[in-house]
């Protein structure tokens, strides 16, 4: 299989390399360009000091990074965030403090973990109904728990 190109344009030359950290890895890290001090309860819009173009019909998606949300209880807020194929900015990473201390953000310290995907666009069609199933209306939860 031929992996798809995804350029990156660096906007802060004092950030390390992006990269998978290893050969099975489906995401790669991206780095916060700032330092900040995160509080409890806090959202923060954090620039990561890259920009990206992913090939047509790719998106970026945006992740929470595992050990960030287990041990100190920061998380990507809107997880995952996308980035379209056609936007060109710089990527910022919306984070959310659900913690009870304040953590210090590190400038070059991995906050986020991303994945480039494949994008389908849908084709709309209107009805006047739509076809019955089993689970019909129900929702939140109307499936029950095991």
């Amino acid at each position: 299989m031929v992996s798809p190109t995804l350029y990156v344009q660096r906007l802060d030359p004092e950030l390390s390399d992006i990269g998978y950290a290893t050969s099975g890895s489906s995401a790669f890290d991206v780095r916060s360009r700032i330092q900040c001090e995160f509080h409890p309860g806090q959202i923060i819009t954090v620039p990561t000091g890259i920009a990206l173009a992913p090939p047509e019909g790719w998106e970026i998606q945006i992740r929470s990074r595992s050990g960030l949300a287990a041990r100190h209880g920061i998380v990507v807020l809107n997880a995952p965030g996308t980035i379209d194929g056609d936007f060109r900015g710089e990527i910022q990473v919306i984070l959310v403090h659900f913690g009870s201390v304040p953590f210090t953000i590190e400038k070059g310290m991995r906050i986020a973990q991303a994945v480039m995907a494949p994008v389908v666009q849908a084709r709309f069609e209107w009805v006047e109904s739509l076809s019955p199933t089993q689970r019909g209306e129900g929702g939140f939860g109307s499936t029950g728990l095991h």
